[in-house]
């Protein structure tokens, strides 16, 4: 997108921008929407069993969508991880002149497989529209992020010209799908080059159509495995059992204790919070989530806050033999993998141990024990009163024409704690393109596109704020 008005002399009257960006982003959104079919084609998966090459082509596509839009300082950027290239990363810079502030947008480009193709209407890689809707992987997460910050600047360059003084960094990472594993190196590599004012994560997803939502709450993460052993080796069913549990039996007794007779997780020293300010309808939820017919739900507290703000533990895995290999014997060993979402404000090194002081504290008659912690994320909780949180309500709320919700997510994005460790003076927004029914990761995937129009249009509108001044405190 050029500029139609390159020359800060005739400017537009700051009350017309809202809706001169409207026009624009509505002008050029068949060709966003065109642009985002073109990356739906490139199946960049940053996992080894699939073609790295198509990676390449995906952050290649990315880079010069991004130079379309005049910004030319567009680099693309890897770091290694114990030896292995990670996945490629776009970083794109407008600087910001003198003693104005920095915007870094976030997305990724990189996305998951497609999964049995049979569960897909259309193909996963051919973007296909269906009654509003564009089917596709990666459509949602996160390929419309990446559109919406190219949408966006185009929109701001187009209205303002030279009097958009606001510096931009795009950082559309090519990994995210595969957890990250470069994600620490590559900012501390590149630190300087991503330094910013505000950060702007496009990954979440929005409350429901028709209602966006600022995401301001992440529940952290952590995993590990319980193994329980009660002999030293398989014995005859017949000959031994009655006096002895078999392992199997004294895990799912360990797991039993992990939550208490309502469903809420039974683990002391964890923390816990019931104040959701936005009311999730249970009949809602049930929809959203797939819950069958009869099936109670678990817990105590409002839905929202069950979701957002208390921990949930679930048991993600289990080796045992299958029941084609089964055998009639006391198996002599079990295995079962956890993972244990925290609350905000939650130390996920205290959580961890409060999870092996509570397994070890309640081994089944005498069963030995053992527990293996593995993977850790933090929380994270947006302070709403600084000012970029509130200018990004006030954008989402004009480009939707309805309040925004401050939401939870229940979902951890575990490197959103290395942005705020490395970058403690920035002000980190999370916002998003999906809604309950994108199905990101799942067969039809998809993308409510008037909800894409309008994402595109609120971050423009925020970034016209910004460059207004908005982030003074005043």
């Amino acid at each position: 997108m050029t500029s139609k008005n390159p020359s800060s002399e005739h400017q537009p009257d700051p009350a017309d921008v809202g809706e001169q960006l409207r026009a624009s982003v509505d002008a050029a959104f068949p060709r966003i929407v065109e642009q985002l079919s073109g990356l739906v084609a490139i199946q960049g998966i940053a996992w080894e069993a699939f073609d790295a090459h198509e990676l390449d082509r995906s952050a290649e596509a990315v880079a010069e969508l991004i130079r379309s839009i005049g910004i030319e300082d567009v680099r693309i950027l890897r770091v290694d991880n114990d030896g292995v290239p990670g996945g490629p990363a776009v970083v794109a810079r407008r600087v910001a002149p003198d003693g104005k502030p920095t915007v870094l947008l976030y997305a990724h480009h990189d996305v998951q497989p497609p999964g049995d193709p049979d569960l897909w209407e259309s193909e996963p890689f051919v973007a296909t529209e269906r009654n509003g809707r564009l089917y596709g992987r990666g459509a949602a997460d996160d390929k419309a992020g990446i559109m919406a910050h190219i949408g966006a600047f185009g929109a701001l360059t187009e209205v303002l010209g030279n009097s958009f003084g606001v510096g931009v960094t795009l950082f559309i990472e090519g990994e995210e799908e595969a957890g990250s594993p470069t994600f620490r190196s590559f900012l501390e590599t590149y630190r300087d080059d991503l330094e910013a004012d505000v950060i702007v994560v496009a990954d979440s997803s929005n409350w429901k159509v028709g209602v966006p939502a600022l995401t301001t709450s992440l529940r952290g993460l952590v995993d590990g495995t319980i193994e329980v052993q009660v002999l030293d080796h398989a014995v005859h069913s017949g000959m031994f059992g009655g006096p002895v549990l078999d392992a199997p039996t004294l895990l799912a007794r360990l797991i039993a204790t992990l939550h208490d007779d309502a469903g809420d997780v039974a683990i002391a020293g964890l923390t816990s919070g019931d104040h959701a300010t936005v009311d999730y309808a249970e009949q809602d939820y049930r929809s959203d989530a797939s819950v069958l017919d009869g099936v109670q739900l678990a817990g105590t507290g409002s839905i929202a806050s069950r979701l957002w703000h208390k921990p949930a533990l679930s048991i993600i895995g289990m080796d045992i033999p299958s029941v084609a290999l089964s055998s009639n014997t006391l198996l002599p060993r079990a295995r079962a993998k956890f993972s244990l979402r925290l609350a905000p404000g939650q130390e996920p090194a205290a959580a961890m141990d409060a999870v092996r002081a509570h397994v070890e504290s309640h081994a089944p008659f005498g069963a030995k024990v053992s527990f293996t912690p593995g993977e850790t994320g933090s929380p994270f909780r947006t302070d709403t009163t600084e000012p970029a949180s509130r200018l990004a309500l006030e954008a989402l709320e004009e480009a939707w024409g309805v309040q925004a919700v401050e939401a939870g997510m229940g979902g951890s994005i575990p490197f959103i704690a290395d942005l705020t460790e490395l970058f403690p003076s920035a002000q980190i927004l999370i916002t998003g393109v999906e809604d309950p029914d994108s199905r990101a990761h799942s067969a039809n995937e998809s993308l409510h596109l008037d909800e894409f129009r309008k994402a595109v249009l609120a971050e423009a509108i925020l970034l016209a704020r910004i460059n207004a001044g908005g982030l003074s405190r005043t």
